[in-house]
C-alpha cells in the first residue's frame, strides 16, 4: 500500500501579478487605507441621513465616500491584493500543502487544504495560476466589468435607500429595475411566491432541487399526526395511508441545526412536510423551524394558521434552503469538488491521455473560478458572509457537515434521485431533463472509452487512471472509508466515473446556478438572512414583523446583484457539447462527438416543445443553455 506523502510547502513557478510582494504590499496597504477612510466617511454620512440632518445638496458627498469604497475594493476583481495569511472565512485558520511526483508544464501540481473541512484545492493564489488554467482576456473581462456593476448599482440603490427606506413588501421590487430584463419567470415569482403551489414547486424545479424526499416515516421530532393535518389532505385518506401511497414529501434542514448564525442574524434548522394533492402539486402542509421535538418553543405551523404566521414559517424555510444551497448544494458538491477532480488530472493524466483531453473541457476555467470565489464570496469579509445568516465559523462547520453527505454515488445523478426516493415525483422537470443528459452523456463516453479500452484489463493495467482515481479519494476528499472508489474494474465504471465528473461540471452546476436570479431577485421569496428570531407561539406575527425580519434594503441589494452576476451567461459561452479546441484528432472520437451533439440538439428540441405545454419553463437542464464547466 502506497504510504502517505509528507506534507511540505511548495511555491508555483507561475507568473505572478507582476507586482514585486513589496510594491504589491505597499498598494494593499493603500487601498486598505483608502476603504478605512471611506468607511468612515459613509458610516458619519449614513447617520446624518437617518437623523434627517444631511440635506439633498450635500448627498454626493456620501456617493463620494461610496466610489472611494469602489477603489478601495477594486483590488478584489483584478487580483492585486493576496489573501495576507488569511486561509478560510475566519483567521487563523491552518493551510496544509501535500505534494506527489507530478509535474505541470515543468511545475509541480500540489494539493492545498484552503480552510479546515473544505475539499483540497489547487496551492496557488489567483495570481500564480498557470497562464492555462487562468481566465482568458474575455472571460477575465465579463467578469469584472459584471462585479464593477454590481458595486456601482449597490452603490446608487444605498443612497437613495437610505432616503426612502422601505415598510411594505411589495417595496422589495424597487432594487429590480436595474436587473430585470423581460424575466417572465421572475414576474411569475413576484406575483405568486406566496402561494403554497409556488413555494412547493421550488423544491422540485427551483435553485436547490436536491433537498425533497420521498417521506416514509415522519421523524421522531416532528410530531405531526393525522389530526394536525387533516385539513390539507385531499384523497380521504388518513396520514399513514398518504404516507403508504407515496404522497407525503419531506425536506429537512437538520444539516443546519446548532450553527452559529452570524451577528445581527438569526438561523434556525426547519423541517417541512410537503404533500402531493389532487393537482399534482407539491404544497406545504406543516412547518416546524426547529429541530427540538418540543412543541411549546416550536410550534407546528399549518395553512391554516394566520397569515402572517404561515407567510414567515415559509420564509424560514426558504432562508434555511438558501444558505443549504450556496453552501453545499452549490459551491461543495460542484465547484469544490470539480476542483479537486481538475487538480487529479494535471497531477496524474499526461496531456497525451485520452481522458485528459476528454475531460480538459469540461474543467475549464473552475480552478480560476474557485479561487476568485475563495477570495470574494466566501472569505472572513467576503459577499456571502455580509448577506447570510453563517457566521465564518458556521461555514466552515456547515463545510464539514457537507462533506459527510458527499460521496461519489451522489454525483451519479441516476442513484441520487433513487437514494431520494424521487423516482416518480410529479412535475420534477429536474429529474427528467437530468437522467436524459445523464444518458446523453454516458453514451459518449461510453463510446470514447471503448475507442480507447479493447477490455476490462486495459482499464485495470492503466497506471495513470488508476492513479488519478486514488488521488482524487485519498488526497483530494481524504476519503478514508469507501465513500469514493479508489481503483476503478471496468470500461463500465470508467464510463459512470467520467459521466460524473462531466455530469457534474455542466448540468448540475448549471441546474443549481442559471436560476438564481429567477427565484432570488424577489427577496421574500428566498431571504438569504433574517434580522428576527423565529416565533415561539402563533399569532403574534404581523406585516410590521416581517419586514423588520427581512433583510434591511442594503444587503438585498447586495443579493440581489450578486445573483444577477452569478447568473450571467458569457458572451461567447462554450455550451455542452461545443469542443472549440478540439483535443482529439482521431477520427472515431470526432464521429462520436458528432453523435453527441446531434443528440444534444435533438433533447433541445424536446424540452422546448415540452416547454410550451407547461406554464412556467424549465430551461436550466436544456443541453443549449448548459456551460460545458464551472466558469461562474
Amino acid at each position: 500500500m502506497e504510504q502517505p506523502i509528507q506534507a511540505r510547502e511548495s511555491v508555483f513557478n507561475f507568473p505572478s501579478s507582476g507586482f514585486t510582494p513589496i510594491s504589491e504590499r505597499i498598494v494593499q496597504l493603500i487601498l486598505t487605507g483608502l476603504r478605512t477612510l471611506a468607511l468612515g466617511a459613509r458610516e458619519d454620512s449614513f447617520k446624518a441621513v437617518g437623523a434627517g440632518s444631511m440635506s439633498a445638496s450635500k448627498l454626493p458627498l456620501l456617493w463620494l465616500a461610496q466610489a472611494c469604497l469602489i477603489l478601495a475594493s477594486i483590488s478584489c476583481f483584478r487580483g492585486f491584493s493576496r489573501n495576507s495569511g488569511v486561509s478560510g472565512p475566519h483567521e487563523g485558520g491552518s493551510v496544509c500543502r501535500l505534494v506527489t511526483p507530478s509535474n505541470f508544464y515543468g511545475d509541480p501540481v500540489v494539493w492545498n487544504q484552503w480552510c479546515p473541512g473544505f475539499p483540497k484545492n489547487m496551492d496557488s493564489e489567483q495570481n500564480d495560476l498557470h497562464p492555462d488554467i487562468q481566465f482568458d482576456k474575455e472571460k477575465d473581462s465579463h467578469f469584472t466589468w459584471n462585479s464593477f456593476k454590481v458595486l456601482i448599482e449597490n452603490i446608487l440603490d444605498a443612497s437613495k435607500g437610505y432616503i426612502q427606506p422601505w415598510d411594505d413588501i411589495n417595496h422589495f421590487e424597487q432594487i429590480l429595475t436595474r436587473y430585470r430584463l423581460n424575466n417572465t419567470l421572475l414576474e411569475n415569482v413576484i406575483q405568486d411566491w406566496n402561494m403554497d403551489y409556488m413555494f412547493g414547486y421550488q423544491f422540485l424545479n427551483g435553485c436547490n432541487p436536491v433537498m425533497i424526499s420521498k417521506c416514509v416515516e415522519l421523524p421522531d421530532n416532528f410530531p405531526v399526526t393525522h389530526e394536525v393535518v387533516e385539513g390539507s389532505l385531499q384523497r380521504g385518506l388518513t396520514l399513514e395511508e398518504e404516507l403508504k401511497a407515496g404522497n407525503i414529501y419531506i425536506a429537512n434542514y437538520k444539516i443546519l441545526e446548532g450553527l452559529q448564525a452570524n451577528k445581527s442574524s438569526y438561523l434556525t434548522a426547519p423541517i417541512c412536510l410537503l404533500y402531493n394533492n389532487r393537482l399534482n402539486q407539491i404544497v406545504p402542509i406543516a412547518i416546524k423551524l426547529s429541530q427540538k421535538p418540543e412543541e411549546e418553543m416550536s410550534p407546528i405551523f399549518l395553512p391554516s394558521d394566520d397569515e402572517y404566521d404561515w407567510m414567515l414559517a415559509k420564509m424560514w424555510v426558504k432562508s434555511a434552503d438558501f444558505n443549504v444551497h450556496q453552501l453545499v448544494t452549490h459551491l461543495l458538491k460542484t465547484h469544490l469538488i470539480l476542483e479537486v477532480f481538475e487538480v487529479a488530472i494535471h497531477r496524474q493524466l499526461s496531456v497525451v491521455h485520452p481522458v485528459y483531453k476528454l475531460l480538459m473541457p469540461h474543467v475549464r476555467f473552475t480552478i480560476a473560478i474557485n479561487a476568485k470565489a475563495r477570495k470574494i464570496l466566501i472569505s472572513q469579509d467576503g459577499i456571502f458572509v455580509k448577506i447570510s445568516s453563517l457566521s465564518g465559523d458556521a461555514i466552515e462547520e456547515l463545510m464539514k457537515r457537507g462533506m459527510d453527505t458527499l460521496t461519489y454515488k451522489s454525483l451519479c445523478f441516476p442513484e441520487a434521485i433513487k437514494a431520494r426516493g424521487m423516482e416518480d415525483a410529479p412535475k420534477y422537470y429536474y429529474r427528467d431533463d437530468g437522467m436524459k443528459i445523464w444518458e446523453t452523456i454516458n453514451r459518449f463516453v461510453s463510446d470514447v472509452v471503448e475507442i480507447y479500452y479493447d477490455s476490462d484489463e486495459a482499464v485495470l493495467k492503466d497506471v495513470e487512471i488508476q492513479e488519478f482515481v486514488k488521488d482524487v479519494s485519498l488526497f483530494g476528499i481524504e476519503d478514508k472509508t469507501d465513500k469514493f472508489p479508489k481503483s476503478l474494474n471496468s470500461r463500465v465504471e470508467l464510463a459512470e466515473y467520467l459521466t460524473a465528473v462531466i455530469f457534474t461540471g455542466s448540468a448540475q452546476h448549471a441546474a443549481v446556478n442559471f436560476g438564481q436570479l429567477d427565484w432570488y431577485g424577489w427577496i421574500p421569496n428566498s431571504p438569504s438572512t433574517m434580522r428576527k428570531p423565529p416565533p415561539q407561539e402563533k399569532g403574534i406575527v404581523d406585516l410590521d414583523v416581517i419586514m423588520k425580519t427581512l433583510p434591511d434594503r442594503d444587503c438585498s441589494s447586495l443579493v440581489l446583484g450578486t445573483v444577477w452576476s452569478l447568473s450571467q451567461f458569457q458572451k461567447n459561452e462554450r455550451f455542452l457539447g461545443m469542443y472549440p479546441d478540439m483535443y482529439f484528432t482521431e477520427q472515431p472520437v470526432k464521429e462520436a462527438i458528432k453523435t453527441f451533439c446531434k443528440k444534444l440538439d435533438d433533447l433541445t428540441d424536446q424540452i422546448k416543445s415540452r416547454n410550451k405545454t407547461i406554464t412556467m419553463d424549465y430551461c436550466y437542464l436544456s443541453p443549449d443553455q448548459i456551460p460545458n464547466s464551472v466558469t461562474i
